[in-house]
């Protein structure tokens, strides 16, 4: 497995937020994380990144352990967050936002010919490339995201609700490169609430239910699921 995680505790102040999660991701795979909100989904990308308290249990990238590393080292590993919101730099270019995604040492030195890779996978970011990157439409600004995400050279890349607040066109476009992406070999760790849309492309998922892992399987084993069915997809 290229990311371990095993009995994974979490807490926020005096309330647990993950209880002995445990899940995997293979390299080329895409993984979907799915469950209501407040089961612990972003958390656990957070507990990855290093940008929450860790109480217990082991997270390993590629056999390194990653509990008790800065976030900073974490990205220098090849581990890399989307954040939900996409949380882009008011005022900022596109081409400037993306040329800051490159501030780890191992993207640095690649940084224009990551430029050029992305403005393929994405052509009408540059098409923008000098407009402001906030002023984007929704969809366009989070393929800003997901692009400023690819500037760190990801080996594992961790997607955090990429649909939220998209029209269903820009959605299936944004669903596309995300497909891309992971054809060119980069890992990816997806949260999405399009429960139906993240388990039809993952080749495996793991279902949340107040801080714990409930259900796993591939992905169309779980979008099988009476369970699953009823309580993600509205389906008898």
């Amino acid at each position: 497995m290229l990311l371990t995680i095993e009995n994974l505790g979490v807490v926020y102040g005096e309330s647990h937020a993950l209880w002995n999660v445990s899940l995997g991701v293979d390299q080329g795979e895409i993984v979907a994380l799915v469950g209501a909100n407040g089961a612990g989904k972003t958390t656990t990308l957070r507990a990855i990144s290093g940008l929450v308290k860790i109480v217990g249990g082991s997270v390993r990238f590629d056999g390194q352990e990653l509990v008790g590393l800065p976030s900073h080292a974490i990205v220098e590993l090849g581990v890399v967050q989307i954040p939900e919101g996409r949380q882009l730099w008011p005022g900022m270019s596109v081409q400037e936002t993306l040329q800051l995604g490159a501030y780890s040492e191992r993207a640095r030195t690649r940084r224009e010919e990551t430029l050029d890779e992305v403005y393929q996978l994405f052509p009408r970011l540059a098409e923008r490339r000098r407009q402001a990157a906030d002023t984007l439409s929704g969809g366009e600004q989070q393929m800003c995201a997901i692009a400023r995400g690819l500037m760190a050279r990801p080996r594992l890349l961790m997607l955090d609700e990429p649909s939220l607040g998209l029209s269903p066109i820009m959605l299936g476009e944004v669903f596309e490169r995300v497909k891309q992406i992971s054809q060119d070999g980069v890992t990816v760790l997806l949260v999405e609430q399009n429960v139906d849309q993240a388990l039809s492309m993952a080749n495996r998922g793991y279902v949340l239910e107040t801080g714990s892992v409930a259900l796993s399987g591939s992905g169309q084993e779980l979008l099988a699921n009476d369970s699953v069915r009823k309580a993600y997809l509205g389906l008898a």
